[in-house]
């Protein structure tokens, strides 16, 4: 079967339509500060605008069919045309004039990773802030879409799990219309980033710093308009209180907040992930308190503020920040944890490769597929027992299919092998072991800060440019779970049938 090449364009001028949209929001932010950028950005806006017109016009006789092959090829380099599209703010501004390092930032925004090639974004124009924040948010948007439409329907990894907890006909679903579950869950993220901004800005944040924090904190995407990340308001718990919350409510499946408005509270309460989510966050956090408040003696401090390490509630709320950052792959910054003793660096470098719940926002490889994976292992006793046995997976009471258990298993497998040769990569460019490791798996998960040279204080701006594409490579597979990106590798994928 040809592929068919219309439908693709089609889609992709859309997407540089709706991108330089978006940048058009940053003109104005840019005119409201007086930046300076207000005319760069507009034409940063126009360019997209103008090629995805001309693209739509000269492709609207397409054939309204869409196969497999064609939706790996649409999200695929969808991705890519939104961050090559994406990096015009910063080099027509000149914030980022070097191409290698504006395609990095970008890919680190959309693909909600949040790390970082500028030494001091306070100096950056307040409309590329703003934009920079905003490719967090959108790319969240486009993975709540992936999650809950087209990667069931690819066959991805496992998601197919979530397809049958989320969109579809039964009474249990949200809406028996892809496009309107979409609706129903953007309207959530929207509302919890307007919320998160209002609350923000009454705890004592400025209202531009308020809005970027909550694009990218319900995105978990982990930019910040201060050089010291969160810990700038090390002095006011209230406001790493807010955002403790809100990139909780981000880590966790936004189906359970559609289902919590609704009040349908007993499919929260019995949802096995969700569960498994909280117990993590809950049981590490006490963990990382414990250690932090009894080795007061390691003369540990924060970015900017010292904090108090012989008070519980000092020692609370920053181990469960820094958790939660970390599970959830918001990648803020509270403090230094790379200072918190041997054993915690080894902690949160573990925590990486855990990720939120399938539909949020986070990266990573999933609660539910640890869960599964967890599920698996323990009935592979029992099958050593008992080899006649008809025991299969369940997940929320129900029984789990062989072909979506083989898929976790086999993301798993796809996802440390990606890590392992990620790393390799990293070390043959004469970075040492714990910078390797560290890059490979934040970039993989998404998280953001990594270990040794590359830490939660630092920035990736010392990396080779082929560092900085390869990190970029990991960012792109990683938020697209693997398959959908890697099988276009594949000499097959190609062939016509």
């Amino acid at each position: 079967m040809k592929l068919n090449h219309k439908i693709i364009f089609f889609f992709l001028g859309s997407l540089l339509l709706f991108n330089g949209g978006f940048i058009l929001l940053s003109t104005i932010v840019s005119f409201f500060y007086d930046d300076g950028v207000i005319l760069e950005l507009f034409i940063s806006g126009f360019i997209p605008i103008a090629l995805g017109a001309i693209v739509m016009y000269n492709t609207r006789d397409h054939k309204k069919e869409i196969n497999k092959r064609e939706g790996y090829i649409i999200v695929t380099f969808g991705w890519l045309v939104m961050t090559l599209s994406g990096t015009l703010p910063y080099i027509i501004t000149q914030s980022i004039p070097n191409f290698t390092d504006a395609f990095f930032e970008t890919m680190s925004g959309y693909t909600t990773t949040g790390s970082s090639i500028l030494h001091d974004i306070e100096i950056i124009p307040h409309g590329v802030l703003f934009w920079r924040s905003l490719t967090h948010w959108i790319g969240g948007m486009g993975i709540i879409v992936l999650a809950i439409a087209i990667l069931p329907l690819l066959g991805i990894g496992g998601m197919q799990l979530f397809a049958a907890e989320a969109p579809g006909p039964s009474g249990d679903k949200l809406h028996p219309r892809i496009t309107d579950t979409a609706k129903r869950l953007w309207l959530i993220y929207f509302g919890y980033t307007i919320a998160e901004t209002l609350l923000l800005w009454a705890a004592g944040m400025t209202f531009f710093d308020a809005i970027n924090h909550a694009l990218a904190t319900l995105s978990t995407g982990g930019f910040s308009t201060k050089n010291a990340s969160v810990a700038y308001w090390n002095h006011q718990p209230i406001i790493q209180y807010i955002i403790i919350l809100f990139m909780y409510l981000a880590g966790a499946n936004f189906v359970l907040s559609y289902f919590a408005f609704k009040g349908k509270v007993q499919k929260i309460i019995k949802d096995e992930e969700f569960k498994l989510y909280t117990a993590f966050i809950a049981i590490f956090t006490i963990i990382v308190a414990l250690i932090i408040y009894f080795r007061a003696d390691l003369g540990m401090s924060t970015i900017t503020h010292p904090m108090v390490w012989g008070q519980a509630e000092s020692a609370f709320r920053h181990a469960l920040f820094q958790v939660l950052s970390i599970i959830t792959t918001t990648g803020f910054v509270s403090a230094d944890y790379t200072l918190w003793t041997h054993f915690l660096v080894v902690f949160f470098f573990g925590i990486m490769f855990l990720g939120g719940s399938a539909g949020s926002t986070s990266g990573g490889v999933k609660v539910v597929r640890h869960l599964i994976m967890i599920k698996n292992g323990f009935i592979e006793f029992k099958r050593s027992l008992h080899p006649n046995a008809v025991l299969p997976v369940r997940y929320n009471n129900k029984a789990v299919s062989g072909e979506i258990v083989f898929n976790v298993l086999a993301f798993f497998i796809l996802y440390m092998l990606s890590f392992i040769i990620g790393a390799l990569v990293f070390s043959m460019l004469g970075i040492n072991f714990e910078s390797a490791v560290g890059l490979s798996a934040s970039s993989l998960g998404n998280v953001g800060p990594a270990l040794g040279n590359f830490g939660p204080v630092t920035n990736y701006a010392a990396l080779p440019a082929f560092g900085k594409w390869w990190c970029s490579f990991l960012m792109l597979i990683g938020r697209l779970e693997l398959f959908t990106v890697l099988v276009l590798l594949t000499p097959f994928f190609w062939r016509n049938r």
